[in-house]
């Protein structure tokens, strides 16, 4: 996120501000901000006097404002971090006084997480005039493969789209939890060397070749024989692939396709904005559109709900998930 990296570009040039409140739904940017602060901003030697770490759990917004109040010892600055700070919201209004005229020798850093600050309240309009409130939103999932692509290649190591694609599937939109599978790959791979599906495979151990990315292109082309060989693997593997994720996805790609049909500008371009995904894909939709004309995809969409409501319980018996899903492949492709 470009406002995450202007924050540290700013500390970097010594443009310090004596507050940082880092808030939102996303945590992985408030990490990455104060684990920043914590490691750079003083001395190994200043931070045994100058440096807390405090816990919302374990504290009070008095207790912070106190220790946010103490002059330094033999540094320029002090620094003290609050992590997990949204346990105090129902009193970080409180911090407003303190907001007002902070402490200039102290870097406070407030981690907010899932949670956003009310920005119709004081404490917000008071930190944006004397401070940083960075809020950390979540990706959708169609905007996750292209945070993976940009962020490994800043790292020196090229992502193709479908190994993209691959861990978007598995992982879902937890940023930290794909950055820590990206960083094991960077363990294992000197620089330079191109992330691929195949390389996933061996390394993280998703499969190339049986997960909801090939099912879905399996059920575009039509290519029955791929798709079931496909959920006989998820039968045989189901807490590796849940019914209700494959329902889901099965059901926003129908769903793509309904949008596909209606745009009335089809060119690369155009679809991979309306449809929120890369160019890399669109071909792939184009053939989908082809073998799925508007009202085959209608019905299509009502079959995958009838089935999401199977999966959960409904109407359903002791059908195992596993045929449930093969019984709505051969509805959808017949």
């Amino acid at each position: 996120m470009d406002e995450a990296k202007q924050i540290v570009t700013d500390i970097q040039k010594g443009v310090i501000k004596p507050i940082y409140f880092l808030t939102g739904e996303e945590p992985y940017y408030i990490d990455k901000i104060s684990d920043y602060i914590e490691d750079s901003l003083l001395s190994e030697e200043e931070k045994g006097f100058n440096q807390m770490v405090m816990y919302g759990r374990d504290t009070s917004v008095d207790e912070i404002v106190s220790n946010a109040k103490r002059f330094p010892m033999m540094a320029e600055r002090q620094v003290v971090i609050v992590k997990e700070a949204q346990d105090l919201s129902r009193t970080i209004e409180k911090l407003v006084d303190y907001a007002e005229n902070p402490q200039p020798t102290t870097v406070l850093v407030i981690c907010y997480k899932y949670r956003k600050l009310d920005k119709r309240k004081k404490l917000n309009k008071i930190i944006q005039k004397n401070g940083v409130v960075f809020e950390g939103k979540k990706l959708y999932e169609n905007q996750v493969g292209d945070w993976i692509i940009r962020t490994m290649k800043s790292r020196s190591y090229p992502v193709s789209p479908k190994a993209s694609q691959m861990l978007v599937e598995f992982l879902g939109n937890d940023l930290g939890k794909i950055d820590n599978e990206l960083k094991k790959l960077q363990l294992i791979c000197p620089k330079g060397t191109s992330v691929t599906p195949e390389l996933i495979e061996e390394n993280i151990g998703i499969s190339k070749d049986f997960n909801n990315f090939e099912l879905r292109n399996a059920i575009g082309e039509k290519d029955s024989v791929k798709a079931h060989r496909i959920a006989n693997y998820f039968a045989q593997n189901p807490k590796d692939n849940p019914l209700i994720v494959t329902v889901s996805l099965l059901f926003s790609y129908f769903s793509q396709i309904l949008q596909f049909h209606g745009l009335p500008d089809k060119s690369k371009a155009s679809v991979a904005k309306q449809l929120k995904i890369s160019p890399f894909f669109v071909n792939d939709y184009v053939v989908a559109a082809r073998n799925y004309p508007m009202k085959k995809v209608s019905r299509n969409i009502s079959l995958i709900q009838e089935t999401d409501v199977k999966s959960k319980g409904v109407g359903a018996g002791n059908v195992p998930p596993g045929d449930l899903l093969k019984e709505l492949l051969v509805k959808i492709m017949n």
